[in-house]
C-alpha cells in the first residue's frame, strides 16, 4: 500500500494538487497557530535582487553538461538566456538566483515572487501546457520538475526543445545543490553561491538551537478531507526531513511517501503535535480538528498543539523551505527560541 514517492506522485494526484500546486493559486497565507503561538520565523523572505543581480550574465563558449533529475544527461551550449518554468518550484528558484529577468514563460500556477504573475502563461502542466506558445517564447532552455512526468519531458523534447528537470531535495544539502544547479544553467552561479550561503546559515542557527532537544511526536497532515482516512507523509518525503530537522518525530515515519493512514493507527501512535499545510483553498483549521469525530482523545487535539505552516513553504521544493523549518522548529520547540 506504501509506495515510492515517484509513485504516489501519480497516484494521488488530486492530494498534491491540493496540498502543492495550488498553492500557487492564492496569495501567500499566514501560518495558523494558537493564541500562544511562537512568534514567526525571522528572515523568511528572498533577499530583493540588487541591480547587480538584475545585470545579464556574461555569455561564455563553455559548454554545460549536467544530470537532471530523471537521470539524464544534458547539454547547453551557453547559460540559458530564455527560460520557460513548467513548476512553481523552479519559478522561484530562478528568482532566487537573480535569473527572473531571464524566464519568459511560466506554468500558470507560478505566482511567486509577484512579479513572476507578469510573465507570460504557457498553461498547466497537468495536460494543458499550450505547445504553441512555448515554441513562440524560442526558449533555449524548459526547466522542469519531478511533478512533471516523464510524457510531458518527453514530448517538449520530441519538438527539439531542451528540457532540464530539477530533482526533489531529499535534505537540505540536495537544495543547495539544486540551486547550485540553477545557477549553472543560467550563468548566476555567484548569486546561487550568495543564496546558499544566506540559507545556510539560517538552517545552521536552528540546528544549533535545538542541541539536545527531546524529539516531540508530530503528524503532518496533507488532506484531512476524510477525517477517518486522513492523508499524511513518511518517508522520502522532504515534509518529512523538516519534520526530523526541526527536532521532531514524524509518526508515520516507517512508511514511504504519501499515504492514508487511519484514525484508529493516528490515535495509537498519539502525537503530541498536528501540522498541516495551510491556504485559504484549505478548509482545515485548528478548530475544525477539534470538531473531527474521534479526534479528542489525541494530545494534539486535547492540548490544542494544532498549527498551519504555508503550503507555499512546506510543500514547494524550493528556498522557502528554510521558512518552513524556522516556522516549524518554533512550534515544536518554543523554548528555544524565546
Amino acid at each position: 500500500m506504501f509506495n515510492k514517492q515517484k509513485s504516489m506522485t501519480y497516484l494521488v494526484t488530486t492530494i498534491l494538487v491540493v496540498a502543492y500546486l495550488l498553492s500557487a493559486c492564492a496569495p501567500v497565507a499566514t501560518t495558523t497557530v494558537k493564541p500562544t503561538s511562537p512568534p514567526p520565523p525571522t528572515d523568511t523572505t528572498m533577499p530583493e535582487p540588487t541591480e547587480k543581480l538584475m545585470e545579464e550574465p556574461e555569455p561564455t563558449s563553455e559548454l554545460i553538461v549536467l544530470t537532471d533529475g530523471f537521470d539524464r544527461q544534458v547539454s547547453l551550449p551557453e547559460p540559458a538566456q530564455r527560460i520557460v518554468s513548467i513548476a512553481p518550484s523552479n519559478t522561484e528558484i530562478l528568482f532566487a538566483v537573480g535569473a527572473g529577468s531571464q524566464v519568459v514563460g511560466r506554468d500558470e500556477f507560478s505566482d511567486y515572487p509577484p512579479e513572476a504573475v507578469d510573465i507570460t502563461s504557457v498553461g498547466s502542466m497537468y495536460g494543458d501546457l499550450n505547445a504553441e506558445n512555448i515554441i513562440a517564447l524560442e526558449p533555449d532552455l524548459v526547466l522542469a520538475a519531478m511533478i512533471n512526468s516523464p510524457e510531458h519531458v518527453q514530448a517538449l523534447e520530441d519538438l527539439g526543445l531542451t528540457v532540464f528537470v530539477l530533482p526533489n531535495p531529499m535534505s537540505m544539502d540536495d537544495l543547495y545543490q539544486i540551486l547550485e544547479t540553477a545557477g549553472k544553467l543560467t550563468g548566476r552561479e555567484i548569486e546561487a553561491a550568495t543564496l546558499v550561503e544566506g540559507l545556510k546559515a539560517r538552517v545552521d542557527a536552528v540546528i544549533s538551537k535545538l542541541v539536545d532537544a527531546e524529539p516531540v511526536k508530530v503528524y503532518y497532515e496533507v488532506d484531512g478531507t476524510d477525517p477517518n482516512a486522513p492523508w499524511t507523509i513518511g518517508t522520502d518525503t522532504f515534509q518529512d526531513i523538516l519534520i526530523r530537522m526541526a527536532g521532531g518525530e514524524n509518526i508515520a515515519a516507517d512508511v514511504q511517501g504519501y499515504v492514508l493512514f487511519s484514525l484508529e493507527e493516528l490515535v495509537a501512535r498519539d502525537p503530541a503535535v498536528m501540522i498541516f499545510s495551510a491556504g485559504p483553498w484549505v478548509s482545515t483549521t485548528p478548530a475544525s480538528v477539534s470538531e473531527r469525530a474521534g479526534w479528542g482523545d489525541i494530545s494534539a487535539v486535547v492540548n490544542q498543539e494544532v498549527y498551519g505552516i504555508d503550503a507555499n513553504w512546506i510543500d514547494r521544493p524550493g528556498p522557502r523551505m528554510v521558512d518552513a523549518l524556522e516556522a516549524m522548529a518554533m512550534i515544536l520547540h518554543p523554548e528555544r527560541f524565546e
